[in-house]
């Protein structure tokens, strides 16, 4: 076993002990389904869809099904809290409609795109290893516990209000981020389909405005549930709003702009075009281009 093995094996139960405590966070003034806190039994049910996901994806050292996956997990542990809630009220239906059309949407632009593609190439070494492979499934249900904390803490909470102006605002919010990111992608595939385009990078449309709009997107209609879900969180519920906050920092510090930028440069490094597109470009927030940022 290398030393990256044994690291995945010691991250595993700290990722665990991680969602746990969100999980203990998020419950606080919940409700309760067979004994158990229905937020807590919504996290746990995340982390079981992937280790069970996990067993046939490792046999065949496929991650082919990765992403399609994580979206199931999204719609399966949004409808599961919506379900077993004793008083479900329009709060918690805009949410889970909000989350199952996000899910839907990009859970299936993903597996085609991979689909297309052949593989991830995130995966081409971590799904020979038991280890890391395991690590990765592990981490997508922090993803999926983070993600929803904020939403999930809203539907299982025992109090109800009235739908209101942080219901309206949050709507719209998340509508915005929502429609930004499927253009944005949109934009992308129809770009990478025609064969003209073969070998050069995206600068028409949204992305003349920002290098990253669909994480621009996703981030902001991650904010917007937050929005939502903020009139029924009180005491330790209000570190579910840690949802927003890790959608910021996942795809501007860790795997997202970073990695892609590292990717881009090293293919487009150098060209006199796509330097000149960086210094006139946004890297996120969308912004009307100019000769330098």
């Amino acid at each position: 076993m290398n030393s990256a093995e044994k690291r995945s094996l010691i991250a595993i139960p700290i990722i665990v002990l991680i969602a746990v405590g969100v999980a203990y966070a998020g419950s606080q003034g919940g409700v309760e389904v067979f004994g158990i806190p229905l937020f807590m039994l919504g996290v746990g049910l995340a982390f079981l869809i992937q280790w069970i996901a996990f067993i046939p994806a490792y046999l065949n050292k496929t991650e082919k099904f990765y992403d399609l996956t994580g979206s199931i997990t999204y719609f399966t542990v949004t409808i599961v809290a919506v379900a077993l809630s004793p008083s479900p009220d329009g709060r918690s239906f805009l949410l889970l409609g909000m989350i199952l059309i996000w899910a839907a949407r990009l859970g299936t632009f993903l597996f085609t795109r991979i689909r297309a593609a052949g593989e991830d190439r995130r995966f081409r070494e971590i799904k020979k290893s038991f280890a890391r492979f395991l690590l990765a499934w592990t981490i997508q249900g922090l993803w999926v516990t983070f993600s929803l904390a904020a939403a999930l803490a809203a539907i299982t909470a025992s109090t109800r209000v009235e739908l209101g102006v942080f219901a309206l605002v949050g709507f719209l919010v998340w509508l915005l981020g929502f429609g930004i990111e499927v253009i944005a992608d949109r934009q992308k595939s129809q770009f990478r389909a025609n064969p003209d385009n073969k070998g050069k990078f995206i600068n028409t449309g949204l992305w003349s405005w920002s290098r990253h709009p669909n994480y621009f997107g996703e981030i902001v209609l991650w904010i917007g549930v937050a929005i939502i879900a903020l009139p029924l969180l009180s005491g330790w519920t209000y570190l579910t709003l840690i949802s927003p906050i890790f959608i910021i920092l996942l795809l501007t510090r860790i795997s997202g702009i970073p990695m892609l930028e590292a990717r881009a440069d090293e293919k487009w490094g150098g060209q006199a075009d796509y330097e000149a597109y960086k210094d006139r470009t946004s890297v996120l927030i969308p912004l009307p281009p100019s000769d330098s940022n």
